[in-house]
């Protein structure tokens, strides 16, 4: 989601011993730049809708995930046989044009 909107770029890790008590994950510092120019979409809310309902159940196929934002014949398109991590934000931003 993030990744539509802004260009991301690391930073530095930050060593858990920074932390009262340690975490048991690694963490990081990123900057974030709000981009000029986003993937042409429906709009936010659509958008972010069908990202957050497809990572939801992001192991299961994308057809199974976002059936109730679809009608059927969208749902036959191929694009629906992957998971949610394969799409681009490309791709997103093009099934927004797509939902009921």
């Amino acid at each position: 989601m993030i990744q539509a909107f802004y260009d991301v770029h690391y930073l530095f890790d930050v060593h858990e011993n920074c932390f009262n008590p340690p975490p048991k994950v690694k963490s990081g510092v990123i900057k974030m730049y709000r981009k000029a120019n986003v993937e042409p979409m429906k709009s936010q809310r659509y958008f972010v809708t069908v990202v957050k309902t497809a990572f939801n159940q992001r192991r299961k196929m994308l057809r199974n995930a976002v059936r109730s934002l679809f009608d059927s014949e969208v749902l036959e398109d191929p694009i629906f046989n992957q998971r949610a991590e394969q799409l681009t934000v490309k791709d997103f931003a093009a099934l927004t044009f797509r939902m009921r």
